[in-house]
């Protein structure tokens, strides 16, 4: 019995011994888990007002990572601050909200001090109900697109809001149950479109062009090439990991560097600069920076007053890094309306209540294909296909006669919107379906279109 005590007392000590040192110095992984599990609980529970262990059961957990499973949060509403880690302790993982920068992850633990709000910059009433969409918020929906977005099949697993405008007008929508038309919603990947978007604005006030290079002052490595064209078509030549679940570029990125823009462009040069297409969300990152160092106020101030505004886009938001850089990789929050009103934006060639915000042809220019992806990416952060396609080169979005003008915005578990031109249509669709469901959003948007015909 003596022996077996001192057998247990020693797997308690070293158990114990093992605790202490992941809590003194965890593994880059077990931070990578604890700082996005601090940072998704962070902006759900201050953004949308959502129930942090829902949030933490549903966002986090549910997917299927094996080590998040073992996630525990807490969360300072006083101080606006979300603790997250492994069992609770392990990791070190930690999001602060900042008021109208929404939330930021802090990997070097650095919170600030004081929590005074800052005065809100005045903003334009919201819109009378009353008026239709997208002047006000009224709605009349198409029967037809109704039944279409009422079949789970074509919705998918996970769905959390459908959108579907038909010139210029919203004829359908979908809520899952505690969602609704003002929950924000994140959009991961389809924030890059949107930066795109920023960088046009700077173009057309002349701060910046697509040919302009030399973006990094006293570097003669080959990275004085790049232009900004180059970044906005992925073909930066910049070496790059997109790899997730694991520690790559990406999730060290976002869930280790306090200052993503500069851990990006630190990365040398892999490729001719212009010749090699390359998805990278550090690519971003870069234009992020760029359009910070050339707006002429705070970068916050800038996206919110020349874009966010203008388009009624009240909800949108893209939380910024310890740096104060946008996450224009990953990290804009909308309601499915306002994510509905940028796909109008780009239907309408950057145009909105007649005037032109972008550069006549830039969103001609940002869905023109880049000839290094085979096709399937734009020049301005935008997907001309829909989904990976099963045979390289090969367009999947034509065997569901979808037509051939059609450009996506694109982001991570199953979030998208599907600009169509010639039927004058923008469909979004937004939840957490994890790639391994095996969905895509070609039979949705396939069988709108068909509704729309049959309706008209």
């Amino acid at each position: 019995m003596k022996i077996l005590r001192r057998a247990l007392g020693g797997l308690l000590l070293v158990v114990a011994i093992l605790a202490l040192i992941l809590w003194l110095k965890p593994p880059a992984l077990l931070r990578v888990g604890a700082n996005y599990a601090a940072k998704i609980v962070c902006s759900n529970v201050f953004l949308a007002g959502r129930d942090p262990q829902a949030v933490l059961n549903d966002d986090v957990q549910s997917p299927g990572i094996a080590i998040l499973g073992f996630m525990r949060v807490s969360v300072d509403r006083e101080r606006g601050v979300v603790r997250a880690g492994l069992l609770g302790f392990i990791g070190k993982g930690l999001a602060q909200y900042r008021y109208e920068k929404g939330c930021t992850v802090l990997p070097d633990g650095k919170l600030e001090t004081a929590r005074i709000a800052p005065p809100l910059p005045s903003r334009p009433p919201p819109p009378d109900d009353s008026s239709p969409w997208p002047d006000g918020a009224a709605v009349q929906t198409n029967p037809a697109v109704d039944r279409v977005l009422a079949n789970d099949a074509l919705a998918g697993a996970g769905v959390r809001a459908i959108v579907v405008v038909d010139h210029g007008r919203i004829v359908g929508e979908r809520y899952a149950p505690g969602f609704h038309a003002s929950t924000p919603l994140l959009g991961w990947s389809m924030t890059k479109t949107v930066m795109a978007g920023v960088i046009g604005l700077l173009v057309k006030d002349g701060k910046l062009s697509l040919d302009q290079a030399g973006l990094w002052p006293g570097i003669t490595d080959g990275r004085e090439r790049i232009r900004v064209a180059d970044l906005l078509a992925m073909s930066s030549g910049l070496q790059w990991n997109e790899a997730y679940g694991a520690v790559s570029d990406v999730t060290s990125m976002l869930y280790l560097q306090p200052d993503m823009a500069g851990f990006a462009s630190s990365h040398p040069l892999a490729h001719p600069v212009g010749e090699f297409w390359l998805y990278s969300s550090g690519t971003a990152l870069i234009l992020s920076r760029i359009a910070q160092e050339h707006a002429s106020e705070d970068i916050n101030d800038f996206v919110r007053r020349r874009l966010f505004e203008p388009l009624g886009m009240m909800s949108a938001i893209i939380e910024p890094d310890e740096h104060g850089t946008p996450v224009g990789s990953s990290y804009m929050y909308a309601t499915a309306r306002d994510w509905a009103r940028y796909g109008q934006f780009l239907l309408q060639d950057g145009a909105w209540a007649g005037q032109d915000l972008l550069p006549v042809g830039f969103v001609a220019m940002m869905s023109t294909p880049v000839a290094a992806s085979r096709g399937q990416y734009g020049q301005g952060q935008t997907w001309l296909w829909g989904s990976e396609p099963v045979t390289p080169g090969v367009n999947p979005d034509a065997a569901f006669g979808i037509p051939a003008d059609t450009f996506w915005m694109s982001g991570h578990d199953g979030q998208s919107v599907a600009i169509i031109k010639s039927r004058q249509l923008v469909i979004v669709r937004l939840g957490l379906t994890p790639y391994v469901t095996g969905y895509s959003p070609q039979r949705l948007v396939q069988a709108i279109v068909q509704a729309q015909a049959i309706n008209r």
